[in-house]
This record gives C-alpha cells, structure tokens and sequence, in this order.
C-alpha cells in the first residue's frame, strides 16, 4: 500500500498468567508445576508441537534479563544458544522442540551469576489443523477487501480506549477513526457470502498505538496485539471461525518492512542494527526516507547507493524501517507470521510494501511459511505498472540473477491501470480496447498468470467508480473482464454500492469511506437495499450475479484462454473447461451493433444455446449476436 506503516504485538504479558496445575489438559497434554511469571514479556507468547522446523527463539524482554542464562527441563526442549543483545534488558534464548515433545507447560528458568533467579512458564499447544489443510486462496476465489474501520461499527463500546494516545471518534474526519470493527464484519458475512465472494482481506487489525491515522492499521505497535479499538483476540478467531463455517478464507494483511514508530521496543531497541538507520535515530540526525526506487531489486545496473536508499530508508517518518539483514529481527518476523498463521487458522497472507525489506530475506521468509503450509498462498504487493517487475517475484519466474523469491501470487497494478486507461480513451487502431488485449498477451511473462491477483482499485488509489468518470457501464466492464481473466480477483468493499471519491481523487481517508449502513443511524445502507439509488441497486444486483457464477465456474478458474483482437468497438474473450464456454464481450459502441461471429468458428460453439449471466435471456449462436447497448456482456453455455 502507499501509506503504511509496521506491524507488532503486544505479546500479552502474563504469559504463563498464574496457570495452574488444576486445569484439565487436553487428551495427549502433558503437564507438570508451573511457576508465575514476572517477566515483561516473552515473544512468541506460546508455541505448538509438530513442526517441520524444530527450532524456535525467543525474544525474552525484562529489566536486566541479559546477564542470566536460561535452562528448560522438559522432555523433548532443550535450551540449544542463549543469545546476549546489545542492550541488558533482552535476551534471545534457542529452544530445539523435537518431534517426539508432545504439548504442554513448563517453566524457562533464568539465573544470572549472583543466583537470583527468574521464572515464566511457557505453553506449547497442540495443532488444531495438519499443515497440509491450511488452503490458500487461488484463482476460484473473490476476495472482499475491507478497511474494518470504515466498514461496520458491530461494537460502538469499543470506540475509544482512554489507554491509548488517539483517544478520540469522529465520522466527518477523513483520518481519524470512525469505530468500524471485528464485528462489524463478522456481523455481515451473510452480505458478504450472498454478493458471492469466498475471501475476505481485512487491512491490518494490529495494535496501532499512534497519536493519528491510527484507523488504517499499517503502523504496528506491537505485532501480537490486537488493537483494542477493533476488539478482542477471540473476536478474530470468531471471525476466523464463522468465515471456515462457510468455507471462506481470511487473509491476513502483514507487514515485514516497518513498524510504528510508537512501537513497544523503539523505546529500548535490543541490538544496534535493529532497525535501518538507527545510528542516526539515536543522535538526533535527520532520517532519510525510501527513494522508492524498486527498480534497483531487479536493475543489474543499479548503483549501491541506490539500492541501500531503497531498502534501508524509511517509508515514512513514523514508520521505522525493520532491519531484517539482523538475524534476530528476521527469525522475529517468520515466527510472528507463522503464529498468526495459527493462532487464526488463516486462508492466506498480503504481504505489504513487498520489494522494500531485504529481499534474500523476503524469500527465506516466504520459503519458510510455504514449507510450513504447502497448500497455502501469499501474494506480495508490487506497486508498478511495468509486468516485467510484477513477473520477478513469482515463484518459478527464471530470473537472469538467479534469484527465487518462494512466492506464489503477485498484485496486477499492469492490468489494472491499462483496463482503466482502455475503457476511458477513445478507440483506434493503438488505442481503447486493444490495450486490454496487449495487456492479457503480456501473460507470456507470468509464471502461473492465475495466480496474479488482479483488482479494479485498492485502499491506496481511487475507487475505480471515480477512476472511470463515474460512469457505471464502464465499471462493470471493467469488474467483469477482470473476474473473467485467469486471475484471482479482489474486488474492494463498496465497489458494489459505487463508492466514489470524486470530489477529492485520490485523498486516502475518503477512498476508505464509510460503507452506507454500517452505523446505527445511516439513512442510506448498502446492506439492506434502503436507500440506495436506481445505478447502486444495479450495480449490487451486477456484482452479485457475477460473483456467484464466478464462484463455480470451473471454466474461469482453471479454462482455456481464448481471445480475439477487438475490432470496431468489440473485444472477445472466451474462457473454456469441458462443456462449459464463458464468453465475455466489451463493447464501447454507442448504437446497436449485430457482431459477426463467423469470425470465432475455431470456438466450435456454433448452433448452442448460451444464458446471459446477467439478464438470465437465451441465447442462440448463429450467424451473428446482436448487441444492442454499450457495455459488457456475459454468456455461459453451462
């Protein structure tokens, strides 16, 4: 995204919180006498059995805690390295957890040389789901993407957390916070599901314990806490929980390059190179921002310079730039992700700002999770126009520096900004539709172009209602070409009710506008139908009826790719599984037009019935298809 910021959690301090030895473990458990805590915190809180990787570090946080050394006695953990930081109040102690250590608590004992000693119980839990059921989110599924902020209000008695530095509600204030939460969308996943979408990506629900913008999620505070104004850890795994029940997946939006700068640790930063450029940080010097160049991850010419401007500088000033070159830092990042991973049995990850951290790192880490969960998904976000960029980072892409970035999907930023370029200029022979056709024969630079998730806009760029002047043929153009593609789809929340932007484009706090009816009071709610005008209700009904074919059409997910270069107004693309034909026909003629289709012979469809997805009319393929306005038409012979 373009404004972030980082990610972190408050790794809940009472840990081993005075468990006791009367609590019933579950079946295979084993237990033994714990001891309190009173340590600050230890990161990651708990852990589970039955990893591939058999190694796990913990970030132990306490007042002088590094002078003390560290022993476990427990079958199957052994104490491996106790590593000292370069500030006295962290330690970095290396379990080994082998495969025969079944679940359980256990005390970590600390003891510097003087004998005074220290406790915390630690808990590792049993896995709930094989590491072959996580599934990620693919080419048959529509991801909803969702500001939670600006979505629904489910808790209103969440709304304000006197604890924390941005205290303050207001709804007419495009960056402050508006009081959407968890439950606003758990609250309206029948919506959801009913508009015929299978994912849901929330931006980042963290803790961002920021003086301002705090509503947008991207300034971490810390990477284990959920924040308080959202709602609870156990309104998550609700949310988690009810989205399985009907077989959708949560994406989890993730951030490896930054964190807030209000963060728990910057206050004491463990080692030295803990964050990029932190020598300056820590005299009072200017800090230098990323020069945004992400040119220099592939440039076989670019300067050193450069490259370290890009990747060690800032993203912006209150978002500190993670050091991931530091060991510690990198083994911090993978093992927060995988917990999440866990902890909310997840559909899939967004990594933001991907090109930005160390990108050997990117790839340890994206390896790290696909090894963990083979059947899971990552996309990265990209931000460039150019395909040759966007192709890089996906796993498989040949890359003449060797480089193997172990990630699966990819942002389409290409297609989304020629889609829109096409439909809004005027047609010839170099311009209009045939830039969409140009664009999908870019596909020859894809890995697996399915893969490639494609959008008609973001929560970083205007809505793509305001992009194409406001014009509602031409947003359903676009939204159905696109979920026609071998692509993965994600479609952003209100697209479906013609969210706009228009009178301030661009402007991020009214991009992440209030969806009408997520607060007790709207006049106008998007979830019922009340209210809305004659175009929202046809876009709705437009977005619903494409949605769910695309759902289970085998012909959009996995078919066939066939299209013809448009020619008098008229694009074609044909999509193809079995018996199944889906034909997606642009056409930008202002005045009725009978299209020959002798000309698509090869498609063998001659003679068949086809039912119009949108108008439910049939359709016979003869000698030609009359085409009586401008706009998008969408046949399936299924």
């Amino acid at each position: 995204m373009k404004y972030h910021i980082g990610i972190v959690l408050v790794l809940i301090t009472l840990l081993g919180c005075k468990e006791s030895k009367e609590q019933h473990p579950m079946e295979g458990e084993k237990t033994i006498p714990v001891s309190n805590t009173s340590l600050e915190r230890v990161e990651p809180p708990h852990w589970w059995v039955g990893f591939k990787n058999t190694k796990l570090q913990l970030l132990v946080n306490d007042n002088g805690i590094g002078s003390f050394s560290a022993q476990v006695a427990y079958p199957g953990v052994t104490v491996t390295k106790v590593h000292q930081a370069d500030s006295p109040n962290y330690l970095f102690v290396d379990l080994e957890i082998d495969n025969t250590t079944k679940p359980g608590k256990f005390d970590v004992l600390f003891e510097d040389e003087n004998g005074t000693k220290k406790t915390h119980t630690y808990e590792l839990k049993s896995r709930t789901i094989a590491a072959e059921d996580y599934v990620g989110f693919d080419s048959s599924d529509a991801i909803y993407l969702i500001t939670p902020d600006r979505f629904a209000n489910g808790d209103p008695s969440n709304d304000i957390n006197e604890n924390l530095r941005e205290t303050t509600i207001n709804r007419n204030d495009d960056y402050g916070r508006h009081g959407g939460d968890i439950k606003g969308i758990t609250q309206h996943l029948d919506y959801i599901e009913k508009l015929g979408f299978t994912a849901i990506w929330p931006t980042p629900m963290l803790i961002n314990d920021m003086l301002q913008s705090s509503y947008h999620g991207y300034a971490m505070t810390d990477f284990y806490q959920v924040d308080p104004r959202f709602g609870l850890l156990e309104d998550y795994k609700n949310l988690s929980q009810k989205m399985r029940d009907k077989d959708m997946k949560l994406i989890m939006d993730m951030v490896a390059n930054h964190c807030g700068s209000n963060h728990w640790w910057m206050d004491d930063l463990p080692f030295k190179n803990w964050v990029n450029q932190q020598q300056a940080l820590e005299s009072g010097d200017a800090l230098k921002n990323s020069n945004h160049r992400r040119t220099v991850n592939q440039d076989s010419y670019a300067s050193k310079k450069d490259k370290a401007e890009m990747n060690e500088g800032w993203f912006v000033r209150a978002m500190p730039d993670l050091n991931q070159r530091n060991t510690f830092m990198a083994n911090y990042i993978i093992q927060n992700n995988i917990w999440w991973i866990e902890t909310l049995q997840l559909g899939g990850i967004r990594q933001d700002t991907y090109p930005y951290p160390d990108k050997d790192f990117m790839s340890d880490w994206a390896g790290a999770i696909m090894t963990e969960y083979p059947n899971f998904n990552i996309v990265g976000e990209e931000w460039s126009t150019n395909p040759l960029l966007v192709a890089y980072w996906q796993e498989g892409h040949q890359n003449k520096d060797g480089y193997k970035s172990n990630l699966k999907s990819t942002m389409d930023f290409p297609m989304q900004q020629t889609i829109v370029q096409a439909l809004n200029e005027e047609e010839s022979w170099g311009t209009g539709l045939v830039r969409m056709y140009d664009g999908l024969a870019n596909d020859f630079g894809y890995t697996r172009p399915e893969d490639v998730l494609v959008f008609p806009d973001n929560h970083d760029m205007s809505r793509v209602y305001t992009q194409l002047g406001e014009n509602l043929t031409k947003t359903q153009m676009a939204l159905a070409y696109m979920a026609c593609m071998p692509r993965t789809l994600q479609v952003y929340y209100g697209t479906e009710v013609l969210i706009s932007d228009a009178e301030k484009p661009g402007d991020h706090g009214l991009i992440r506008t209030d969806f009408p009816g997520g607060w007790e009071g709207d006049t106008v709610n998007g979830f019922t139908g009340e209210g809305l005008s004659d175009e929202q209700t046809e876009m709705q009904t437009f977005v619903m009826k494409l949605m769910n074919y695309r759902k289970d059409s085998k012909a959009i997910h996995k078919g066939e790719t066939v299209h013809f270069a448009p020619e008098n107004g008229v694009y074609v693309l044909f999509r193809t599984m079995g018996n199944e034909t889906v034909v997606c026909v642009l056409n930008k003629n202002e005045e009725p037009v009978e299209l020959d289709v002798n000309r698509f012979l090869e498609m063998n469809l001659r003679g068949k019935t086809f039912h119009n997805i949108i108008s439910d009319e049939s359709v016979q393929w003869n000698d030609t298809l009359k085409l009586n306005n401008k706009g998008v038409t969408l046949l399936t012979t299924k």
